[in-house]
């Protein structure tokens, strides 16, 4: 007995380690890239170390990351959502027109939004329809529900939710607040949660899911419902730093979610999600954007400058998987 244990337990560890550097290596290689470039930020601009420096540069990247951790979800059970950007600016809309002026009706659209995504989750996993192309045709009933109810940028949000665009801290800066918030959210949701682990299992492996006793459809719905809560809280937050709705305030957040994702330690292929990656990828693709405009590059240079950074760090995260596989 005395010859086996330590002869069992060395490969266990052996293994145990490889696998957390093999998951790690990616969010502490998004890590480094965001010290990097808050680094060169406060070389070029050295007010952002204070508590309203930290506030103007982190607050845009708070909606990003609810909404990063949103893909998240949706990309551990395997799939994609490409309307996610959309329909963030159809809950602006919605917050800066019904929510003021018919909080009832406002707040029965927002529900109404939970269950068609439940209903999307559905149909997935019941008609095998693929999400990026269920996703993708939502976005456009999602552009055209927002240009109905406001067909130009413009409105007003309520008053409760402007005082949590204002909300300021003197201790700390209110976006370090809430992108702590979002990342406990979607910690507790995708790993400590019973229904994480089943959106892990239904991403890697949904035969033993099934096997298992566990509903692929119920796990599937499960997914798209709580990543459509967190949608529609990013889109709840992004209005209440814009106080105004316009459908098209985040169309780039599809592809920054899903770079966010990718970039903290994500796969296309699911059965992974690194909430603290997720949220450093997101946090590293505001800065970038804030970084570029210290710099004063030309806008229309900007999105190069920005793809370019992020192919830098995808290479990275290829480089060192490769070593510690």
């Amino acid at each position: 007995m005395t010859t086996t244990l330590p002869a069992t337990g060395r490969p266990g560890l052996a293994n145990r380690a490889r696998v957390g550097a093999t998951h790690g290596f990616p969010a502490l290689l998004s890590l480094v890239a965001l010290v990097v470039i808050f680094g060169i930020s406060v070389a070029n601009q050295p007010g952002i170390l204070s508590v309203s420096g930290l506030t103007l540069m982190l607050m845009s990247a708070v909606p990003l990351v609810f909404a990063a951790q949103a893909q998240m979800l949706i990309m551990s059970v395997g799939d994609i959502d490409l309307g996610i950007g959309a329909l963030i600016g159809l809950v602006t809309v919605i917050a800066a027109t019904l929510l003021t002026e018919s909080p009832i009706l406002g707040v029965a659209l927002l529900v109404a939004i939970v269950f068609v995504y439940a209903l999307l989750g559905l149909i997935v996993q019941k008609r095998g329809v693929p999400s990026i192309i269920i996703t993708l045709g939502m976005s456009f009933v999602w552009i055209g529900l927002g240009l109905q109810i406001l067909p130009t940028p413009g409105g007003a949000t309520p008053e409760w939710l402007t005082a949590v665009g204002r909300w300021r801290p003197d201790a700390i800066p209110a976006p370090l607040v809430f992108i702590v918030a979002a990342t406990l959210i979607g910690w507790y949701l995708a790993r400590q949660s019973r229904i994480g682990s089943r959106m892990r299992a239904l991403g890697s492996s949904a035969a033993t899911l099934q096997k298992a006793g566990w509903s692929l459809a119920g796990t599937r719905v499960m997914a798209y419902v709580l990543a459509a809560v967190l949608i529609i809280v990013s889109g709840l937050l992004l209005a209440s730093q814009t106080r105004s709705g316009d459908i098209n305030s985040a169309s780039n957040f599809t592809l920054m979610t899903i770079a966010a994702v990718i970039l903290g330690g994500g796969t296309f292929s699911g059965g992974r999600a690194l909430p603290i990656g997720a949220t450093l990828g997101a946090v590293t693709l505001g800065l970038i954007t804030v970084l570029l405009s210290l710099m004063n590059l030309s806008s229309s240079l900007q999105s190069a400058a920005q793809g370019i950074i992020v192919l830098a760090v995808l290479a990275g995260r290829i480089i060192t998987e490769r070593f510690t596989r």
